[in-house]
């Protein structure tokens, strides 16, 4: 078998079918597009969510709840994270600037600590938002608070 007698295998493919070229064809006339309307002629558009006269899902699903559009929300750290990433990443100082470095944060995140677990290590703390526990137990392993705006 040489290159130039390679075929495709039986029924792999097919002719094309030619649409618009003559009622002889059997696809001239309407171009298989059918008789009148939006999608037989040029320049039609399906619309994303229409369900051809239906009731949408969107209309038929009720509303529910209350989105608070005042909502703060916190990426939330507990002191018992906080010791092992301090040792992770050899942290001199708990700020948002060395979580954003280190990846663990993006740049608009507000931080907040929390007191679940324990601290041992002497660290400074300059995030958004300290739990009243977790502020004891920081500043009793003799580390210090700063609540950043």
């Amino acid at each position: 078998m040489n290159l130039h007698e390679l075929r495709p295998a039986y029924g792999a493919t097919k002719k094309e079918k030619r649409i618009g070229r003559g009622e002889a064809s059997g696809k001239g006339g309407t171009s298989t597009k059918g008789n009148k309307g939006g999608q037989s002629r040029a320049g039609y558009q399906r619309k994303n969510a229409h369900e051809g006269g239906q009731m949408p899902i969107q209309r038929r699903l009720p509303k529910r709840g209350f989105n608070n559009i005042n909502r703060v929300e916190y990426k939330v750290f507990n002191l018992g994270q906080v010791e092992t990433l301090i040792e992770k990443y050899e942290l001199k100082e708990f700020s948002l600037e060395n979580l954003y470095i280190n990846g663990l944060v993006s740049r608009t995140d507000l931080v907040k600590i929390l007191g679940n677990g324990e601290i041992k290590t002497k660290v400074n703390f300059r995030v958004n938002a300290v739990s009243d526990k977790a502020k004891a137990a920081i500043e009793a392993a003799g580390g210090a608070v700063e609540l950043v705006k």
